[in-house]
């Protein structure tokens, strides 16, 4: 469903199992980033109604997620700590498009939190399949459920802002830029991506 060209190690879950605790810390801190790139993007495009539109309420649902994660951590006595540095979105970053027309650096800033909401989607799934404790299975369900929608939007709002030709062609270069990425590093359980 979601295109991702490499799965992620069925391994990884196992030893998120085992610092969950830097999980939930990783998770909160990539839900408030979330609701931060949102932000970004609408101060940077307010002439975009259909994408000030769509991610106003997406700003709130990741907030409120970021939240529903301190709330998980505070009932298991985790404090946060300081937030850590995506290694993984910032090799994405390094790659996003520098020329190119305007739209077409939309579209590609777009394809790239396509991209992170689609990995942590995959991700979210491998928790809520693969964690021994009930809850924590229902919690990271609707981590998923929410993080498939918010892939296809962006998805969705790339082609609002370039042809669809073009928005295929980008998001398979991005898939496969991904994939290098990501054999990139070795399997740690204490981050999400």
């Amino acid at each position: 469903m979601l295109g991702l060209q490499l799965p992620t190690d069925p391994r990884w879950v196992n030893l998120a199992e085992l610092t969950i605790g830097d999980i939930l810390t990783d998770h909160a801190y990539c839900e408030q980033k979330a609701a931060s790139q949102c932000i970004s993007l609408i101060q940077r495009y307010p002439e975009r109604k259909r994408l000030v539109n769509e991610l106003a309420p997406v700003v709130t649902e990741e907030w409120g997620h970021f939240r529903m994660v301190l709330a998980e951590m505070r009932k298991r006595g985790i404090d946060p700590g300081r937030q850590r540095t995506d290694e993984y979105v910032v090799a994405l970053e390094r790659l996003r498009m520098k020329g190119g027309n305007e739209n077409e650096r939309l579209a590609d800033r777009l394809l790239i939190c396509g991209l992170i909401e689609a990995r942590s989607c995959e991700r979210f799934r491998l928790l809520s399949e693969g964690l021994s404790e009930p809850y924590l299975k229902l919690f990271y369900r609707h981590f998923m459920e929410s993080e498939a929608g918010h892939y296809r939007l962006f998805l969705d709002l790339a082609r609002e802002y370039s042809p669809e030709k073009q928005v295929r062609k980008q998001w398979q270069l991005w898939l496969n830029r991904e994939a290098e990425i990501l054999k990139q590093f070795s399997i740690r359980g204490d981050r999400m991506h």
